[in-house]
């Protein structure tokens, strides 16, 4: 390893980085060095801006992709090689913006249903019931449950931060049942009952496309889908924004209000409390 994506790993490392993020700034380096065959601190602003124009150009890669090697390669520059901030632009076609094609509760429900294996629907129904991100799913631990308060923490979500989400009665049910049947010992999903191998994030996108052609559903849209419909069925629910802001983990508002386009006659909290007390009626699947 070169001292020089040493030191990057170490500044991410010390910034409490992800390791999604900084697996995906690291190879935006290489990427960069491997292009020109060079070490990054014997490139400047021209090579860069040059290899970016490429990989629009060349090797036709989305904005959002473009976007993420700029943020790894701006990162490396800024804070390795302590450089200024280079004006480094990407000029890419705008893509008309397409609202996803959104899951009424129903099919929600029948997707997390579908698959006959008890671990596969678990992860289906933690994702939906909790709203959680794929690669939460995948990274919850057995302590991480607590049945008592009714509540599931998400350890270092999206942006490094802790958070809780509740669990509903139905849920924990369905995690108790899945704790019995295999008995994991730290991390709650296993690929093998040897428990020395965790579920990964492809394995569980893999199970939400074999529950949609279970249930036949052609909606467009992957397993993070299971999230989205959460939050607009909670704000379908009354749940006040700021309430789901912190569910979801968002660290901006304005994220959250996005879903508010989905539910035209949202009133924040009207009959939230009421829906709170069916809930432990145990008359919502969520």
């Amino acid at each position: 390893m070169t001292p020089l994506r040493q030191k990057m790993i170490d500044i991410m490392t010390v910034k409490n980085f992800s390791p999604l993020t900084q697996k995906s700034y690291l190879y935006s380096v290489y990427s960069l060095t491997k292009y020109y065959h060079l070490s990054p601190d014997e490139l400047g602003q021209g090579e860069i801006q040059q290899y970016l124009i490429y990989l629009m150009k060349e090797k036709n890669l989305a904005a959002n992709s473009c976007r993420l090697q700029l943020n790894g390669i701006r990162f490396f520059f800024r804070q390795v090689l302590n450089r200024p901030a280079y004006k480094l632009l990407l000029h890419y076609p705008k893509r008309p913006l397409r609202i996803p094609d959104l899951l009424t509760r129903h099919e929600a429900l029948n997707l997390v249903n579908a698959p006959d294996n008890l671990k596969h629907r678990t992860q289906l129904q933690v994702c939906y019931g909790c709203g959680l991100r794929v690669s939460e799913v995948v990274a919850l631990r057995v302590k991480d449950i607590d049945s008592e308060r009714g509540q599931l923490k998400v350890e270092q979500g999206k942006g490094a931060k802790d958070r809780f989400v509740p669990l509903s009665s139905i849920l924990i049910n369905q995690l108790r049942n899945y704790w019995h049947h295999y008995r994991p010992l730290d991390k709650l999903f296993y690929l093998n009952s040897s428990f020395n191998r965790a579920t990964g994030v492809s394995a569980l996108q893999r199970v939400y496309g074999r529950s949609k052609k279970i249930i036949k559903l052609e909606k467009k849209g992957g397993i993070h889908a299971l999230r989205h419909a959460f939050a607009t069925h909670q704000l379908e629910k009354g749940v006040p924004i700021h309430i789901l802001q912190r569910w979801l983990g968002h660290k901006d508002i304005h994220t959250t209000m996005r879903y508010v386009h989905w539910v035209p006659n949202y009133q924040s909290g009207l009959s939230y409390f009421n829906d709170l007390l069916d809930e432990e009626a145990g008359h919502d699947s969520d």
